[in-house]
């Protein structure tokens, strides 16, 4: 993985298996999106078994049929879903079709694990949310700025063992790099990636509920503006947005495709929270001038100052919790309604910022 491109991110993290060999099978499907690389690194690090590979353009898996050579590379998803032993679908592909792929994959009684965003529209949310119900399958989501990220998990478990009080503010910065030439016609064309705020704001809502514990929240403010890509009509390069949650702590994200190019990481996300006992920071993938460092924590409490290193120490237990939420159909790693609740709220928050564009 090069840090220098996000769109390409997919952490490697220790094997820590919680299932034996052929206990839990997988399926990968549409290479649309990069993260697909970090969805399958993390279920096979759980324990996961690779057992087919599928992209109308083949080449596009020829990385992963190298790192698993069991693994068999299949002409159509049919074949995927034909397979009783397959547990999960996992896939990233263009976000406004990644909702038709989960009604399927549903619908055959698979559970479906996609790259964030989960959805484009509200309508395809609601469909979501009734073929759930009704296949009683799981439509999980990969929002891996924090389910793949060893400091931000570790300071979410912190936060909810009380490690600053009750949470009274979560502040999110979220900057990426843009990578014009590399990235694909779809990613500029706002009906296939559903702007900015349902895009990269999926992640931050997501760490806004985690880390506040909250079950709702409200919509105070939302912008987002295409500052510097003008070239790119249907692109969003800024956005930001402001929430209430239920819990009365405030949250705020500024999102943003402008990481200078001198920069040593795609981006310097950074998660702040505020408590009444105490406050901390993650700084996620880097320090400016430091390029050997990243995961860090910086907490102060009562007792004193705290820099916790968490790169290569923490690993990726959501991935582990995940599988086994499929075989014993539970809900530890993450609950449904939490994984659509972040996306409804990033999508509520864009369709606020589009009323309010000012160019």
């Amino acid at each position: 993985m090069s840090a220098k491109e996000g769109h390409n991110y997919a952490p490697v993290g220790k094997p820590n298996p919680v299932v034996k060999p052929g206990e839990f099978v997988f399926a990968a499907a549409h290479y649309d999106h990069g993260h697909i690389h970090g969805q399958i690194n993390g279920l096979a690090e759980a324990g996961g078994t690779l057992k087919y590979v599928y992209d109308p353009d083949p080449a596009r898996c020829a990385q992963t049929l190298q790192k698993f050579p069991s693994a068999k590379l299949v002409d159509s998803v049919d074949r995927i879903l034909d397979d009783p032993t397959v547990h999960v679908v996992t896939a990233a592909p263009i976000p406004s079709e990644r909702c038709a792929l989960g009604l399927k994959v549903m619908a055959a009684g698979k559970d479906f694990f996609t790259d964030k965003s989960p959805f484009t529209t509200l309508e395809q949310l609601a469909e979501a949310r009734k073929a759930v119900v009704k296949t009683k399958r799981k439509y999980m989501v990969y929002y891996s700025e924090r389910l793949h990220v060893e400091s931000a998990w570790y300071a979410n478990e912190l936060v909810k063992q009380g490690a600053v009080g009750r949470v009274l503010q979560v502040l999110l910065l979220a900057p990426h790099r843009l990578a014009k030439d590399k990235r694909a016609p779809w990613f500029f064309d706002k009906s296939k990636y559903g702007g900015i705020i349902t895009d990269i704001g999926s992640h931050q809502f997501e760490q806004f509920l985690a880390f506040t514990g909250a079950r709702s929240a409200q919509i105070n403010f939302a912008r987002v503006e295409n500052f510097s890509n003008l070239d790119k009509p249907g692109f969003e390069d800024f956005g930001e947005a402001s929430l209430t949650t239920g819990t009365g702590a405030s949250c705020y994200c500024r999102l943003d495709w402008f990481t200078p190019e001198g920069s040593h990481c795609w981006g310097d996300g950074r998660l702040f929270v505020l408590g009444t006992d105490g406050m901390l920071e993650i700084r996620k993938y880097m320090e400016i001038g430091q390029p050997e460092k990243q995961d860090h924590i910086y907490l102060v409490d009562s007792k004193g100052e705290q820099v916790i290193d968490c790169y290569g120490k923490v690993g990726f237990p959501f991935f582990g919790q995940f599988i086994l939420d499929v075989l014993n159909r539970t809900e530890k790693a993450m609950t449904q309604d939490h994984a659509f609740l972040a996306a409804e709220l990033s999508m509520r928050a864009q369709k606020l910022a589009d009323a309010n564009r000012t160019r």
